[in-house]
């Protein structure tokens, strides 16, 4: 009997180291694994940050490629409009003062004004964008006959089909 309860005895005791044993290495394991999941947490939290890191560059990177084709064309558009100014009013200058003045009678009338060829086709261009719906400009002592004349010649400007005082640049981009 003490034999048996001797070895009962060493068997509790194996036991009990080996409680305490798994016991450590159950804490060792749960503190292993509350590690790997701060891990795993902040390399969720990393991606997350990357995901949106890339996704802003590529949104600020078409955002400047915009912005310079804008600013090209800009440009583009100062560089051609300035060309067409030296043209037009190299091409297309005004009539002399004189000449306006013996075409009218010599009475009490005032002078007119005339418009520039490039005042008439801005106005044109203008009102044709800011108001597609009504693109028709008035027509008045100002502009200069030949210069209306010319631009309905060549195409490039069309009468109202009911007021011929009236008139509208035709619409090419349509």
């Amino acid at each position: 009997l003490q034999k048996v309860k001797n070895d009962l005895e060493m068997v509790l005791s194996a036991v009990r180291s080996k409680n305490k044993q798994l016991e450590e290495d159950l804490k060792r394991e749960q503190q292993w694994y509350e590690e790997q999941k701060q891990m795993l947490d902040t390399l969720n939290k990393i991606e997350e940050e990357a995901n949106i890191q890339v996704e802003q560059p590529s949104t600020k990177r078409e955002f400047n490629e915009l912005k310079s084709k804008i600013l090209k064309l800009k440009t583009h558009k100062k560089k051609l409009l300035s060309a067409l100014g030296e043209f037009l009013s190299e091409h297309f200058p005004l009539p002399e003062k004189d000449e306006n003045i013996e075409n009218k009678n010599p009475s009490s009338e005032k002078v007119v004004e005339l418009i520039t060829l490039q005042d008439i086709l801005e106005m044109l261009i203008n009102k044709l964008m800011t108001t597609p719906h009504e693109p028709y400009i008035t027509i008045n002592e100002s502009f200069w006959p030949p210069y209306i004349e010319l631009l309905l010649r060549c195409g490039m400007a069309l009468r109202h089909p009911k007021d011929p005082n009236r008139m509208r640049l035709q619409a090419f981009h349509k």
